[in-house]
């Protein structure tokens, strides 16, 4: 029987400024043209599951303005249930100003509004939605003890936990490693986990270690073109990739969360649910922007039984 997803994070505005070059400290020029994205790596995550048709509900915050009603409207089309998500009064729905050269470099500036009203009487608030699902997802960009809070009551109420650590914090607390089933980092940010606990190695698979030593059950590292490296007691295995000519990687690795729990909540087995998540990501880099990248459920399968057969 499939079971409903929760997930709590962040909704953002993503607005894509495209330039010749970047600017310099002082300096003014003119931008090519400016695009409004839906985003936000709880929202990307969350739109993940809708469009690969998990049953999906997202705890966040928006404000009480026309970005915030365009977020909202966007994930409900994409098939999750939104009803639960706040508009709040007062503060500005979360933004992302991402600044794009001809080359493709970026700089980017968040600036939080609402996703900092994700507290934890929210949380305590709508603790029935903790009680309804099988797994509960979080990332960092909602207050950590919120973060904290919910993963702590997810594995009280004996859920699956998954962690995106992104952006990646300095530490996590000792008490929240062990009630963590999967954490989904990529490179860099294991390394950053590594070094929080004294691991001063590049190497995946011994910093994965290390986090298995603190109490997580299964580290799950996404590689980029690689694919996907699953590390547990029982050892490593690597899921390729499938190779496509990227345009952008924008949220890919949301995607790859979204399908992944998507299909563990529709009883596929890790490897297949991997699989299924490897593809689904391999979709959404041959596509510009985030949300407007992820391919639908339909996508996905048709792909998957092409490999099958194959």
């Amino acid at each position: 029987m499939e079971k409903r997803i929760l997930i709590i994070g962040s909704l953002n505005m993503d607005m894509v400024v495209e330039m010749e070059n970047m600017p310099l400290i002082g300096e003014t020029i003119l931008g090519k043209n400016l695009s409004y994205i839906p985003g936000g790596k709880g929202a990307n995550q969350t739109c993940a599951v809708g469009k690969t048709g998990g049953d999906v509900v997202m705890l966040g915050c928006v404000g009480d303005d026309g970005m915030g009603e365009t977020l909202v409207k966007n994930l409900t089309e994409s098939g999750a249930d939104t009803s639960y998500i706040v508009k709040v009064k007062g503060e500005p729905t979360g933004m992302a100003f991402i600044y794009v050269n001809e080359e493709g470099d970026n700089s980017i500036v968040v600036v939080s509004g609402a996703n900092f009203c994700c507290d934890v009487a929210y949380l305590k608030k709508n603790d029935f939605l903790f009680k309804e699902a099988g797994y509960v997802m979080l990332q960092m960009e909602i207050p950590y003890e919120s973060v904290f809070y919910a993963i702590k009551r997810a594995k009280e109420l004996g859920k699956t936990v998954i962690l995106n650590p992104a952006p990646a914090p300095d530490t996590l607390p000792e008490d929240i490693w062990d009630k963590l089933d999967y954490i989904t980092p990529n490179e860099t940010e294991l390394v950053k986990l590594g070094k929080s606990i004294g691991s001063c190695t590049l190497d995946v698979e011994k910093n994965a270690g290390k986090l298995l030593e603190k109490g997580v059950k299964n580290v799950l590292v996404t590689l980029g073109e690689k694919g996907a490296l699953l590390i547990n007691k029982k050892g490593s295995i690597l899921y390729p990739a499938r190779k496509v000519e990227a345009v952008d990687t924008t949220a890919a690795g949301d995607c790859f969360n979204g399908a992944f729990v998507t299909a563990l909540s529709q009883g596929k087995e890790e490897g297949e649910a991997i699989f299924f998540a490897n593809t689904a990501s391999s979709i959404a880099v041959t596509r510009k922007g985030a949300q407007s990248s992820i391919p639908s459920k339909e996508e996905v399968a048709c792909l998957v039984e092409q490999a099958i057969i194959s």
